[in-house]
């Protein structure tokens, strides 16, 4: 039975699947990253990985997996295969997909997790049936995915979609990309997080206590909570004027909030578009297998040249 080999590598552990043609998850398994070891281990660790999942294709299905897609964090050169910097696992320019095809030896597509989940999303998830997408998880940090036409585009140089660095508050919040006010300092689940920590005088206070709180009308959580709504809609209304989505998918631990997040969030972009075209705003449907969902599209796209198909998949 032919497949693929999915793995989506995260800061802390790996999810990975075999795929089947008709996007069936046939296998599926998770290991710790291991990035206390250092990033030598961490590759070794991928690599070995990988080779165990070809080993259980091949054991179980009668031949090994066709090809491979791998999703990391970090700054990604998808055109040549490197990994170039991931802070939070400590590597620099290393060359995954070729020396994951040299120890499969098959084809290997190598994608930014946040791109690659986006993928997901706008073929089989929340996003599936339209034609332009933009995929905003609001995690630790926030990125973006720019979906067009069932494909995710990186830009010139693998940073398209880094919305999180849209400066919404000139002059403010430090940031670690070296600006001041970019968004993901005030509506990422941390700076939620953050605020709601200080607020409270509770180290251990969160974002989903924060959450929890807002919806029993507690004023401090609801003053943080429409901070973040506030700086999140700037960010999003400047891509909706770059980029002028049909559907944008929020994702990410902020959006488990559900209705908490999206009625404030949809009353404040429907107030801040003039010209604009409001998209529709949803929220992403894959929870965390989104990455490793993508990692096999990317696979399987390596194993034709027609347009991608947009198959069914079990979640």
């Amino acid at each position: 039975m032919r497949h693929v080999i999915a793995l989506d590598v995260g800061g802390t552990g790996m999810k990975a699947a075999l795929v089947g043609d008709d996007g069936a998850l046939l296998h599926r398994a998770r290991r710790a990253t291991g990035r206390e070891r250092g990033p030598a281990a961490v590759v070794a660790g991928i690599l070995d990985f990988a080779a165990e999942l070809r080993g259980h294709g091949l054991e179980q299905y009668g031949e090994p997996a066709a090809a491979a897609g791998i999703a990391v964090p970090g700054i990604v050169d998808e055109e040549h295969g490197t990994a170039v910097y991931a802070a939070n696992l400590g590597w620099q320019d290393v060359p995954l997909r070729a020396l994951l095809a040299d120890r499969l030896g098959v084809p290997v597509a190598l994608g930014h997790d946040v791109r690659t989940g986006g993928l997901a999303e706008g073929r089989i998830g929340a996003g599936r049936g339209a034609d332009r997408f933009l995929f905003v998880p609001l995690g630790t940090g926030i990125a973006g995915a720019i979906g067009i036409d069932g494909r995710v585009e990186s830009g010139a140089h693998g940073f398209a979609g880094e919305i999180g660095h849209v400066v919404v508050r000139p002059g403010g919040i430090d940031c670690p990309c070296g600006q001041r006010g970019c968004l993901e300092r005030y509506a990422s689940a941390s700076a939620v997080t953050e605020a709601w920590a200080a607020a409270r005088g509770n180290p251990d206070a969160d974002a989903a206590d924060c959450a929890g709180a807002v919806a029993s009308g507690d004023p401090d959580a609801v003053r943080i909570w429409q901070e973040a709504v506030d700086a999140l809609a700037d960010g999003l209304v400047t891509a909706l004027t770059l980029l002028d989505p049909r559907t944008l998918i929020i994702g990410g631990g902020l959006a488990e909030a559900g209705e908490v997040l999206f009625q404030p969030l949809r009353d404040a972009v429907r107030r801040r578009v003039t010209f604009q075209k409001l998209p529709t705003i949803v929220p992403a449907a894959l929870g965390d297998t989104a990455g490793c969902l993508g990692a096999g599209l990317l696979a399987r796209d390596l194993l034709t040249t027609a347009t991608p198909t947009t198959p069914e998949v079990s979640t």
